[in-house]
């Protein structure tokens, strides 16, 4: 007895779409072709972690496959159209998408989780859903095979989707994610052209480390190659940086140039235990993408696995910190407590030593008691409670915070909340909580870094690093120049 099939149901008509040369996308007209709906929301990781693997797909069968994006919404700020492009061009995704801010097409298909994929067959029937990353390999076997049958059923289509993207505007910067102040330099993760620059605190550049394509090689200067790089961290003579895409850690020799690999195999991965390693370079690392430096130790965010690592310097060994690797928001001793999605990182010493840690996901402030390892909230309460709220620690709610400095002079932590568009500070004896009047809007700010009086921030959706002198209020731009040469 054959089990019966259902046809895939037509996407609705109050679908806004992206990437799309025609207007809306029919089920209808892609008969003979295979179809994958990738339902996402690009706050999302693990959504991250699927558009590489949709995009080899996508190389591969350019005439009998399209991909198409449901943009489903987790924050509010997901919700805007504009945020949206935004995100598709920071992840450089060339298939249609669709945003679905009413979850009309998530209902449809009575999707669970992001992310989720839906398969559909050349003859427009479900074959099935596949939940999670890491699906390339299933997905390419089934797509050999429906491409086979619509073969022999002589229903094959044979022809590229056509589709039309709207550029980000030619800048020095493409969506720079993190910046840090060092002693005499200015350093910034220009993600979007997947380099880092090394920079006077004026913003002239000083050097460029990295050719601007993407991929992961060791050499000297733009020799080098990074893939979105995000957390950078200076210590001594060095710079590390989280290279995010890579699923590495590097290290750059500030008076050589030369860029190597000091954590990571160069691909995604998951250690479930507390044990020390002694070759960092064979452990995997899962989109590391903030960093910290204190006395001998590196700090990593590793944002993938949802923990917190370290990497004694001295001894060369690398251990998780903290986090189980269970995407929740649990205090607790090291071994117990739960992350999600921490991005950014900052040591500071109030009455005690504290490694402050947004976790971008509970849009929450979290902090690991050095002397004891204890996992503890400061502003937070879950997955889903966000907002844009000031005021007392038990009241005040953040949006996807993704980064973080801790301010002795002030006795504050200084927050990027991110999908506020906003800068905050957090009273650490009491965490009240307070937005931040500035001279001129942000825009998805993702980094910050503190010297002295003066805030550096990377305004990545604006493509640009201001300055906010911490006594006046005052907030300019960061002129990013070359100094042009005969």
């Amino acid at each position: 007895m054959n089990t019966p099939r259902t046809r895939a149901p037509e996407l609705p008509d109050s679908l806004q779409w992206f990437n799309t040369s025609d207007g809306p996308v029919r089920l209808a007209d892609l008969r003979g072709k295979v179809v994958l709906l990738h339902f996402w929301t690009y706050c999302c990781v693990n959504c991250m972690h699927v558009l590489p693997e949709l995009a080899a797909l996508e190389r591969r069968y350019p005439e009998n496959l399209v991909v198409i994006g449901i943009h489903t919404p987790k924050f509010p700020n997901e919700r805007v159209a504009d945020n949206v492009q935004k995100a598709i061009n920071r992840h450089y995704i060339r298939h249609p998408v669709a945003h679905d801010p009413s979850f009309s097409v998530w209902k449809q298909y009575a999707i669970k989780a992001w992310p989720s994929i839906i398969y559909i067959d050349p003859e427009g029937y479900i074959v099935g859903v596949l939940r999670g990353e890491g699906k390339g390999k299933q997905l390419d076997k089934l797509i050999q095979q429906s491409i086979a049958n619509a073969e022999t059923q002589k229903i094959l289509q044979t022809s590229k989707f056509p589709t039309r993207g709207k550029p980000e505007p030619t800048l020095e910067l493409k969506f720079p994610g993190k910046v840090h102040i060092g002693k005499d330099r200015l350093f910034i993760s220009d993600s979007g052209h997947n380099r880092v620059l090394e920079c006077m605190p004026n913003g002239r550049i000083v050097q460029i480390y990295g050719s601007g394509a993407p991929g992961m090689l060791d050499g000297n200067g733009n020799e080098a190659a990074f893939e979105n790089p995000q957390g950078l961290v200076q210590a001594d003579g060095f710079l590390y940086v989280a290279d995010m895409d890579n699923h590495v850690i590097r290290k750059i020799d500030l008076i050589t140039r030369d860029v190597s690999t000091v954590i990571g195999m160069g691909k995604m991965g998951k250690v479930k235990t507390f044990d020390t390693y002694d070759d960092p370079l064979k452990v995997p690392l899962n989109s590391p993408w903030g960093l910290e430096y204190d006395d001998g130790t590196l700090y990593i965010a590793m944002a993938g696995a949802h923990q917190i690592w370290m990497l004694d310097l001295g001894k060369n060994n690398i251990q998780v910190l903290a986090g189980t690797g269970v995407e929740e928001l649990q205090n607790g001793n090291g071994q117990t407590a739960m992350f999600a999605q921490p991005s950014g990182l900052s040591m500071g010493e109030d009455i005690e030593k504290n490694l402050f840690i947004v976790d971008a996901e509970t849009s929450s402030v979290r902090s690991i008691r050095m002397r004891d390892n204890y996992v503890g909230t400061i502003v937070g309460k879950g997955l889903f409670d966000f907002g844009d709220v000031d005021g007392k620690k038990d009241v005040a709610l953040l949006q996807h915070p993704l980064d973080i400095a801790f301010d002795a002079k002030r006795k504050v932590l200084w927050i990027a909340d991110s999908y506020n568009h906003k800068l905050r500070h957090i009273k650490i004896s009491n965490g009240l909580v307070s937005s931040v009047k500035l001279s001129d809007e942000l825009h998805e700010p993702a980094g910050i870094s503190l010297k002295d009086d003066v805030l550096y921030i990377a305004d990545t959706n604006a493509h640009r690093i201001c300055s906010v002198d911490l006594n006046t209020g005052e907030m300019k731009e960061v002129e990013i120049f070359e100094v042009e040469t005969d």
